[in-house]
């Protein structure tokens, strides 16, 4: 997926260094929604000379793009994800902060449902649940 993301960058005209290819690298295998401090520390790992500054840049120019998505989960940062990644939703963990990805075909149908019943075509949406757990582990 990470080249996925650099044939994106160079289809939309983005002049893609070397730091910015190992960026989008790391944004591409991650599964998870990274911070910029988180990226930055991934990309670090990958090559020592990317400064912090530069990963701010680049997430800012890739959202911008169209390639990323920002994500606020309440939590004070932003996330980021690949934007074109199949649909789901997120359940974020109150406790630990940790943002669990799925879909479920019931709620896609609802919000169909209700975007008809409302007098609309839903052409998208984003559903975000806050929890905690149940039992603690």
């Amino acid at each position: 997926m990470d080249e996925e993301i650099i044939a994106r960058c160079e289809a939309k005209g983005l002049r893609m260094t070397e730091q910015r290819r190992t960026i989008a690298r790391v944004i591409g295998t991650s599964n998870d929604h990274p911070d910029v401090e988180e990226l930055y520390a991934r990309a670090l790992a990958l090559d020592p000379r990317i400064s912090l500054a530069t990963v701010y840049r680049t997430v800012k120019l890739f959202e911008e793009s169209g390639i990323l998505d920002r994500l606020e989960f309440q939590d004070g940062r932003a996330r980021y994800e690949d934007a074109e990644r199949d649909h789901h939703d997120h359940l974020i963990d109150l406790y630990s902060g940790k943002v669990i990805e799925f879909v479920d075909p019931e709620i896609e149908a609802l919000q169909e449902k209700i975007a008809q019943k409302l007098g609309y075509t839903l052409k998208g949406h984003r559903l975000e649940l806050y929890g905690v757990p149940l039992k603690k582990t």
